[in-house]
């Protein structure tokens, strides 16, 4: 990133306040850093957010809150505490997820519920906990992180495309809601990304799929950074971001 740029960034998002979830790693730790260089304050939302606080200048612009977005019953009261503490909220990302490999034929009632509370309920929940807010001030700039498994479906990850698809119904319909309040709500379906996601799917992950042709969680946030920085009178309501090496 050339100064130039940098310097147009920079006077854009200072004073702007941001909520990345899932900041702790993987896209949502990319994109809290380029939030933070752009001069926005970041509030980072994650289980374990001292993981990239660590990683961080001793006077920069973060906050860090500990939650779990997999608690339900607490994420409405713990996102809104976080609103206030942060004296408002200009940008949120919605990027917590995980992922369920297998046939859904013997998937566990269980870890349905527990993927879409995360990868649905919890986006629910934070954007209860911004709209007053961002309602309020007529202005505010969300962006959900869906996948291409919202456009498509693929075996054995039944689960996971169907908590995908489900969000961007959710992005289109809560978008065409908040739009006369000026608030922009939008999506990015990237196809697969190396992060510590595939990590934690352990030998179910398919040896074919090679990580190193995947995209980087750096080109996902830069594209999140492209729409976060739109003009004021320009949406890009879906973009889907795919890697050279196409569809795994």
């Amino acid at each position: 990133m050339t100064d130039t740029v940098s310097g147009k960034l920079l006077e854009k998002l200072t004073g702007k306040r941001a909520i990345v979830t899932g900041a702790s790693s993987g896209i949502g730790k990319e994109v809290a850093l380029r939030l933070l260089q752009a001069g926005a304050e970041v509030g980072l939302v994650s289980r374990n957010p001292d993981r990239i606080l660590s990683e961080l200048p001793i006077h920069s612009h973060a906050k860090a809150y500990a939650i779990d977005l997999g608690k339900m019953e607490r994420v409405s009261s713990e996102m809104q505490a976080v609103v206030a503490d942060m004296g408002g909220v200009d940008i949120l990302i919605n990027n917590a997820g995980m992922a369920y490999i297998g046939e859904l034929i013997n998937m566990p009632l269980t870890e349905w519920q527990k993927l879409f509370d995360l990868n649905l309920t919890s986006v629910f929940l934070s954007l209860q906990a911004v709209l007053p807010t961002m309602r309020s001030q007529k202005n505010g700039t969300i962006i959900n992180v869906a996948s291409i498994a919202g456009k498509q479906g693929f075996p054995n990850w039944a689960a996971y495309c169907a908590s995908k698809f489900a969000l961007l119904g959710l992005t289109q319909a809560i978008a065409a809601e908040e739009q006369s309040h000026g608030i922009k709500i939008m999506s990015i379906c990237p196809g697969s990304v190396d992060t510590p996601l595939w990590d934690s799917l352990g030998d179910k992950v398919p040896p074919s799929f090679n990580r190193a042709a995947m995209l980087r969680p750096e080109t996902v946030a830069e594209s999140i950074m492209t729409l976060v920085n739109l003009p004021a009178d320009a949406i890009v309501n879906e973009l889907v971001l795919m890697p050279n090496a196409g569809t795994f």
